[in-house]
């Protein structure tokens, strides 16, 4: 691996991760995969695919708390906060002023470009697929745990079904490479120590759970509401973007906090820009009182994914350097490459490949990425414009 980055270089990584990464989260974690592992080294293969599946099993968004975890082991809380700004700053600032009237994102929700993002999404996650099968799958043991992983999502696609698939990915590692398999000699490495954390986080996390609706009712304040509504979506909520939506539209709408239209105008534009759906809240806060509400819900319904990871984080050190826990992480991480291999078949591809011309498009987006060893973000570009031309 490269030497520890500065804050600055975190930020501006992630920054410009944040700028370019479509798709939704399993798009980010390839975009992740593809920056932070393959080109700058601040990981390696079998580390990213463990921090991955720590997220998996924590509540709130994988993907952002996969990037907060990156540069929360390169450079301690400074770099975890400085790797989760720029992920969520492009997106969040968007969000903030389509809801301000500034932007006029919903009559471009159903237009050709977007759909070229959708077809990008679909060349980056299946590139890092096959460079994490490659790395972390490569026996027929491991491969079979990717394709019934992939099979179980497939025939059951609930949110919960991951965590269990993940889980059962670990129980069978245990069971088939207990006896001293020493691993891919390709991806082997020395994982760097994870920080300490105070188990005192995971205490934080449920004092604000219980602290936040008693001081509503205590209060009766507008400011500690909005920040009781959305903690409980970021900590309640397992798989993503797409599955808090119900509990916010309920939180929301019903009591009228803001209208049905607003609600789903917005839930349109977060589709349309890069980065973390939970941007979203940014939007939600900002309809209803300005700027302040927006970035108020934002760091709410964030904060509790964020204290799990560096509170999550040592425990999961710990269970690494335990041989009977090594061969759990081993089909763990199988695990992991088919819980993208699922979503790469449904809803990245499912979404995108609607005919012959958008599956030639994805599939010379994959070669330029794989062969030619093009840029995400050109391959962003590049697929954004076949979209509006074919449009």
């Amino acid at each position: 691996m490269s030497t520890s980055p500065t804050i600055l270089q975190i930020f501006l990584a992630a920054l410009r991760l944040g700028c370019t990464s479509f798709g939704g989260p399993v798009a980010h974690l390839a975009y992740f995969r593809r920056d932070y592992v393959e080109q700058r080294r601040w990981l390696t293969e079998r580390d990213y695919a463990d921090l991955v599946a720590l997220c998996q099993f924590l509540p709130g968004p994988a993907s952002s708390q996969t990037g907060f975890g990156i540069g929360y082991l390169q450079r301690g809380w400074r770099g975890g906060l400085a790797a989760w700004a720029g992920f969520t700053l492009p997106s969040a600032v968007l969000m903030i002023a389509f809801a301000l009237g500034l932007g006029r994102f919903g009559a471009f929700v159903g237009s050709g470009w977007l759909h070229g993002l959708k077809l990008a999404a679909v060349a980056v996650v299946a590139q890092a697929v096959l460079a994490m099968w490659r790395s972390l799958a490569w026996d027929a043991a491991r491969s079979a745990l990717v394709l019934a992983g992939a099979g179980a999502l497939l025939a059951l696609p609930y949110a919960w079904m991951q965590v269990a698939v993940i889980a059962a990915g670990a129980l069978a590692g245990r069971l088939l490479f207990a006896g001293g398999d020493t691993g891919n000699p390709g991806s082997a490495s020395a994982s760097p120590p994870f920080p300490r954390a105070s188990p005192i986080l995971l205490g934080v996390v449920l004092l604000l759970l219980v602290a936040l609706p008693a001081s509503v009712r205590m209060m009766n304040n507008a400011w500690l509401a909005q920040a009781d509504t959305f903690y409980r979506a970021g900590a309640l909520v397992f798989g993503g973007g797409h599955v808090v939506l119900p509990l916010l539209e309920r939180e929301l709408v019903v009591p009228g906090g803001v209208t049905p239209d607003q609600f789903l105008a917005g839930y349109g534009a977060a589709q349309a820009v890069p980065g973390p759906l939970f941007t979203f809240a940014a939007y939600l806060g900002a309809a209803q009182h300005g700027v302040r509400c927006g970035l108020w819900t934002l760091v709410w319904i964030f904060l509790p994914g964020l204290l799990l990871v560096p509170a999550a984080l040592p425990v999961w050190q710990r269970l690494r350097e335990d041989a009977s826990a090594q061969a759990a992480m081993r089909g763990a991480n199988a695990a992991v490459v088919g819980v993208l291999l699922a979503a790469l078949i449904t809803p990245v591809g499912q979404a995108a490949l609607t005919d012959g011309r958008s599956a030639a498009v994805a599939a010379a987006a994959f070669a330029a990425l794989q062969l030619a060893r093009l840029p995400s973000w050109a391959a962003v570009l590049a697929c954004a414009a076949a979209g509006a031309l074919f449009a």
